[in-house]
Order: structure tokens, then sequence, then C-alpha cells
């Protein structure tokens, strides 16, 4: 079937990486760096807008209703067939850089290496996340009224912390890269850009797209990595104590009966 079906499933399988999955990967990252950007565009209620921006977007996702079948339907679903294939694709192909040293063998090579990092770490930041699996440490405790706090903890356990940060940049870096240079593919596959010039065109674009992405990805761990942890911690906890104090106000159906039309 698989082989009947060839050009159909490459298809489908560039557009899953696109859509969704490839466009998660923007705000994903926005939200990630909003610990840095957010101190310049935020704003600050309680001392650094960076942690409440972030904390605001993270509570913002977890208050989406049905999240979880959101998840598994638009997100985890796709990025499973996505890997299911690219993992056939990946062993069905032949990389050939030791006969052709062109740009073009080594891209293929790497969006291949990439992609097989891109799986076991998606696979361990989702169970991270969703399940608390650390893998001894190597992934996050996230906590979700302490969001940014919680993950500079995770990256500032001296020496065991920068090797984390490095591990999280170099996977989060071939994400981008994969992303980038399969979007750059993708546009072959359904005959977007069939000239050279036009390849180049599309080629200069997803390079800007991966270098702003890539920076983002930086900027997040760093910021994570240098975040003053007990000054975010405060800050969390009074965002959590004044939301829950703005819900036990809201009126009661039985407060809401007596009040005047």
């Amino acid at each position: 079937m698989l082989d009947r079906h060839y050009h159909l499933l490459r298809r489908l399988h560039s557009l899953s990486g696109v859509f969704p999955v490839g466009l998660f990967l923007l705000p994903h990252l926005t939200t990630n760096s909003s610990v840095v950007w957010g101190r310049f565009l935020g704003k600050s209620e309680y001392g650094d807008a960076g942690v409440e921006t972030f904390q605001h977007e993270v509570d913002f996702i977890h208050s989406l209703p049905a999240l979880e079948i959101i998840e598994w339907t638009v997100l985890f679903g796709p990025i499973a067939f996505h890997a299911i294939l690219g993992i056939f694709f990946a062993r069905s192909g032949k990389v050939n850089v030791d006969r052709y040293r062109w740009n073009g063998s080594w891209r293929y090579a790497l969006q291949r290496l990439t992609g097989y990092l891109a799986v076991l770490f998606i696979f361990l930041h989702i169970t991270s996340l969703r399940f608390g699996w650390t893998y001894l440490g190597l992934m996050p405790s996230f906590d979700v009224h302490h969001a940014a706090s919680s993950l500079a903890i995770h990256f500032q356990q001296g020496q065991t912390g920068l090797l984390l940060a490095a591990f999280y940049l170099v996977c989060v870096l071939a994400i981008v890269f994969h992303f980038a240079n399969g979007l750059w593919s993708a546009a072959i596959t359904w005959g977007l850009t069939v000239s050279r010039a036009s390849q180049n065109r599309w080629g200069y674009a997803c390079a800007a797209l991966g270098l702003g992405l890539s920076t983002m990805a930086v900027a997040a761990i760093a910021g994570y990595s240098t975040l003053d942890i007990d000054a975010a911690r405060k800050i969390e906890e009074q965002m959590y104590q004044s939301s829950t104090e703005s819900i036990s106000e809201l009126p009661t159906k039985a407060n809401t009966e007596s009040l005047p039309s």
C-alpha cells in the first residue's frame, strides 16, 4: 500500500509537517521566549513583565475548553502521523554525501538526522508535560502555576543545568532546521516552486524564518537559565492568589438571583 500510494503519502507527509505541526512551532517558541521579550513589550503589575507575560500565556492555554481533545486531535495525532511516515521515508532513502558533497546532499542528510532527534525530543517533551516523566531529571518537572520558575530551576542546577540547557538548545535548533528545510522541500513536493530561481527565493524566506525561530529558542533558554527564581516564584504566587480571589468574588447562582436587574 505504501508503494502504491507513495506520491500521495509524500504530499500528506509534507502537509502534516506544515499544518498544523510546523505552524505550532511559531506560537510555541513565541510563548516560551516571552520570558525575555515580555520584559520590553509586556505590562508589569508585580515587577517582571517577562515572568508575568509567560504566566499569562500559560494560563490562557490551560483555560481553553477541551484542551486535551484539541491537543490529541490537532497536534499529537498529526505529529505521530508525520513521525511514522517520516521514519519510513528516511529508512527507504539513501544518504550520498560521501559521493556527492554538494549542498543539497548535506541538507538531505541533516533532514533525516534532525528528524530522528525531533521524534525523540518531542516524545520526551510531551510525556514529561502530560505524565510528569522527568527521565531522571533530563526533562523539567513543569508547574502550571509557577511556569517560569519551575523551568528556571531545571536549567540552574550548576553544571548539570548547563548540560540540560545545551541538550534542549541542540534539540530545539534541530527541530527548527527540520521545519525550515522541510518547508522548502514541501514547496517542491506540491509543485509550488518549479524553477531554480523560485526555489532560491523560497530558500531565502525559509532561512529567514529559521533564523527567527532559532533566535527565539536561544532567547527562551537563556532567559530561564538567568532568571531570578525567588523573584519569579513570588510574582507567580501573587498572580495565582489574585486569580483565585477574582474567581471567588464571582457571584454564585444563588447570589445572582437576588441581584437587582
